[in-house]
């Protein structure tokens, strides 16, 4: 339970695909928000442990995107020391944003769920954003999404469910608390699939060119990224997207009890404010 004093929720990654989305809908709703980010006020950074008790104060819930990623293999210990900071000074209920399908993220899942917290994890299914806001951005305009990602077939979601499902549990009447929810979308798409939908949604000629691991690590060197990070990124695409995660879930139904958005829908809407210029 939250005291009077501690009605603010801290968003961390809270300019991001998801938490940017969860601090507008709790803006709308009349609620006290801190935005959780290296440029916030007060500045957070996961790494820097002096700037969580100034982030926290006052706060009753967190939501946490972790960063650089859940998977990392010091995020579980890095997680579990906030998750016991912020319940001793107040803020008990935390939602974490975890991904299907990975037993590299289940120690950072298990390490929210301290003693006092009314922890919630939601494990989502790949972003349609990534083709509107993320790294898939570019392909769609240059007309081609290149991407490791074979014909293996995805239950894309809209990031504005995943944000919905994790308001619902930061502000709700405490039935997510001690549950994880897998979010997908309505139905499997592959990547081919995806260029199709946006295609017609947006008018532009936008196709899928799969690539192997190798290529598409080398594409990533050319960017200039660091060899860490390219080793990081080709081994966790191959991960999350060797058909895993081929399955539609009921998870936003039983959060929210509606259907996810279609990809079809989303991609309209995404056109008509101009994501792709």
């Amino acid at each position: 339970m939250t005291t009077t004093e501690n009605t603010t929720t801290l968003v961390l990654g809270g300019t991001g695909k998801t938490g940017r989305r969860i601090a507008e809908r709790l803006t709308a709703a009349g609620r006290p928000v801190r935005i959780g980010s290296r440029g916030g006020e007060p500045p957070f950074d996961w790494e820097d442990r002096t700037t969580w008790a100034p982030a926290l104060r006052g706060t009753g819930a967190a939501y946490l995107a972790y960063y650089p990623d859940i998977a990392d293999p010091g995020a579980a210990d890095t997680l579990r020391a906030f998750a016991e900071q912020a319940v001793r000074g107040g803020t008990r209920r935390l939602v974490l944003l975890s991904a299907r399908g990975m037993e590299a993220t289940l120690p950072a899942e298990r390490a929210v769920a301290v003693d006092g917290a009314e922890w919630t994890v939601i494990r989502a299914s790949w972003f349609f954003q990534n083709f509107t806001e993320g790294i898939l951005r570019d392909g769609v305009l240059g007309g081609e999404i290149v991407f490791p990602a074979g014909d293996v077939k995805e239950p894309f979601i809209d990031a504005d469910d995943i944000a919905e499902v994790a308001v619902a549990a930061l502000t709700g009447d405490g039935r997510h608390a001690g549950r994880i929810h897998d979010l997908t979308g309505p139905r499997l798409l592959t990547f081919a699939e995806v260029a199709a939908e946006i295609a017609r949604a947006s008018g532009r000629e936008v196709h899928y060119a799969p690539v192997s691991a190798a290529g598409y690590g080398a594409l990533l060197s050319g960017y200039g990224l660091p060899d860490d990070l390219v080793a990081f990124l080709t081994e966790l695409f191959g991960t999350l997207l060797d058909g895993r995660n081929a399955r539609v879930t009921d998870g936003v139904h039983r959060a929210l009890g509606r259907a996810p958005r279609d990809i079809a829908d989303v991609a309209r809407e995404a056109a008509a404010d101009r994501a792709w210029g």
